[in-house]
């Protein structure tokens, strides 16, 4: 299966796609994705339901998170109840550590986006203070990468034995696809297998920005 981890919608507040646009969008262009997860920023949307559009457009949709620590940002996929009562998601200087720690006894997947992006990515802050014990896994392309940052992303995760997925990271509608994760062993319907997947490791990152610009 081909996801792209990390969108957006109006849901945040940076965010100008519409759900049922981003369906339309990979539908009209024909972009290879069989779904995609929306992590709104500093929040987990607890009301959405987008069952209907799974349906009409033949598509995965699945909610996650965008958290933001003393480290950098974190997608959070498998938030549940018990995460939600651990972490105000709408503090900007959560603990990473703690972040990390409440992820895993809850049951979810943590792990930080565009690492290497100045000020908000993991690698940045690991100039300053060093490294954090508990990391294993990062996003290494991202669709709204500049020049330079994946390639620092895939050397630093290279270096440090972390495994590596993509993610979009778009707020609209034309930039969704240009770079998403292959889990190519697994059929995921669910939360719940998707983090099972992550939690597997049998995942690679996938550009698809020459595809997605062509057509």
């Amino acid at each position: 299966m081909l996801l792209d981890l990390h969108t957006h919608s109006v849901k945040s507040d940076d965010g100008r796609a519409k759900v049922e646009n981003y369906c339309k969008w990979i539908r009209k262009k024909e972009l290879p994705l069989d779904g995609f997860v929306l992590t709104e920023h500093r929040q987990f949307d607890t009301n959405s339901d987008y069952r209907h559009l799974e349906d009409e457009y033949d598509l995965l949709i699945l909610k996650a998170s965008e958290v933001e620590t003393d480290f950098g940002h974190v997608l959070v996929f498998g938030v549940n109840d018990d995460l939600l009562a651990a972490l105000d998601f709408s503090d900007i200087r959560l603990p990473i550590d703690t972040v990390l720690a409440e992820a895993e006894r809850c049951g979810a997947f943590a792990a930080p986006c565009h690492p290497g992006r100045k000020r908000v990515g993991l690698f940045s802050h690991y100039e300053e203070q060093g490294i954090v014990d508990g990391v294993h896994t990062v996003e290494v392309l991202n669709g709204g990468s500049i020049p330079g940052e994946d390639e620092w992303s895939l050397q630093r995760a290279e270096d440090l034995g972390y495994r590596g997925f993509g993610g979009s990271d778009s707020h609209v509608v034309s930039r969704i696809g240009l770079c998403a994760t292959e889990f190519p062993d697994e059929i995921i319907t669910s939360v719940d297998d998707l983090v099972d997947a992550l939690t597997g490791g049998n995942f690679q990152p996938i550009s698809l920005r020459a595809e997605t610009e062509i057509k």
